[in-house]
């Protein structure tokens, strides 16, 4: 029988997630230091209002802002990274 070397998705995935986030909350606590402060340098897109749908039953309320920073990028080359060694 030949083993395959196949690795998840959904821990990739959520590895991914997880550099996002941390490198977003780094960079957010670096803000306030003066060399350190590069990292929270970026960019935030997305809808500025909310699209909404009124079905006379039921309100659905559509928005997606996306803000990307240094620490974040970082922080998803350290999780691809991490991802490829193990």
């Amino acid at each position: 029988m030949a083993t395959t070397n196949r690795k998840n998705g959904w821990a990739f995935f959520l590895l991914l997630l997880a550099g996002i986030v941390l490198g977003s909350f780094i960079g957010m606590l670096c803000q306030n230091v003066p060399f350190l402060s590069w990292l929270n340098y970026g960019k935030t897109f997305g809808l500025e209002s909310p699209v909404v749908l009124n079905l006379g039953v039921m309100v659905l309320t559509f928005g997606l802002t996306i803000d990307i920073n240094i620490a974040s990028i970082v922080g998803v080359i350290i999780a691809i990274i991490i991802y490829r060694l193990a």
